[in-house]
């Protein structure tokens, strides 16, 4: 299976509240070692953890080329209409280098803790999908007048729209269960599970999902990225490689995004394990 995307691979990093020089630092090393994304977990209930927004406008500061996205934005503790602005601005001020990655929500307890509202999980994903059409309809800066909308979890007012993203921001949506992954293939522009949170064939079966929910509502279903989580392999560049190549070929997925805190890793793995993988996926497509 060929979605026909570019092949890409990024770094999922902590972010570490004791050692935030450490966390900027290897968003850093992964932009140097020929990365093309970086991306931060975002729980803002875990005070081990710096804020990812705060973070990522800190890493755009501080690269010149990789794209920057969370893995996954907490959307029940982000305001919908405050979160389009925030990644518009965010994808101005690094020259279009912003991708937005969401979740519906988990460990509610923990929301539930910092005052965001517990929802069910088909409350969770209805949410979710109200607010990606808010956040599309708030950068959509050429249609007139205000945003309004009358969600049962998102509502506006008469929102003013803008500011523009500097490009069209994609919207990455990290779902497993029936519902998030048909919500993804109706109108998200990709789809991010963690590896190692699948058994044998849910990458085939969410990929069965997501093209006939895209086909359902009358689009391609290339449309949507197949991203992945992957966690380091304690094996040769040479396997690793292939490992990814067949990914690639039998699942569709063309983002690899490797969750690693550990320089030596992430370097390894844009020096070495990517531009293998590219070329032997390139072999294969020609």
């Amino acid at each position: 299976m060929d979605y026909g995307h570019d092949i890409e691979f990024g770094s999922f990093i902590t972010p570490t509240a004791a050692d935030p020089a450490a966390t900027v630092a290897l968003a850093v090393a992964s932009e140097r070692a020929g990365l093309d994304l970086v991306t931060f977990q975002d729980h803002p209930y875990q005070p081990r953890f710096l804020d990812t927004w705060t973070l990522m406008s800190f890493v755009a500061a501080r690269t010149e080329r990789v794209r920057i996205a969370p893995n996954v934005l907490n959307l029940p503790l982000r305001p919908p209409a405050v979160v389009a602005r925030a990644a518009a601005s965010l994808d101005l001020l690094s020259a279009g280098r912003f991708d937005l990655a969401l979740g519906a929500g988990a460990f509610w307890d923990a929301i539930a803790a910092m005052g965001g509202t517990r929802l069910e999980p088909g409350e969770a994903v209805t949410a979710l999908g109200e607010a990606i059409v808010l956040i599309r309809e708030l950068w959509d800066v050429d249609t007139r007048g205000g945003v309004f909308t009358d969600g049962e979890h998102h509502r506006v007012r008469g929102a003013k729209r803008g500011p523009a993203p500097a490009h069209p921001i994609p919207i990455v949506l990290g779902a497993y269960k029936p519902r998030m992954l048909a919500l993804t293939g109706r109108v998200a522009d990709g789809w991010l599970p963690s590896l190692s949170h699948l058994q044998p064939g849910d990458l085939a079966r969410g990929n069965a999902r997501i093209d006939a929910a895209a086909e359902k509502a009358g689009r391609p279903s290339s449309d949507v990225r197949r991203l992945l989580n992957i966690a380091p392999l304690d094996r040769s560049v040479d396997a690793f490689a292939d490992q990814l190549v067949a990914l690639a070929r039998e699942d569709g997925v063309s983002s690899f995004i490797l969750a690693s805190d550990d320089e030596t890793e992430l370097r390894r793995f844009g020096e070495e394990v990517a531009p293998l993988a590219r070329e032997r996926v390139a072999a294969e497509r020609r």
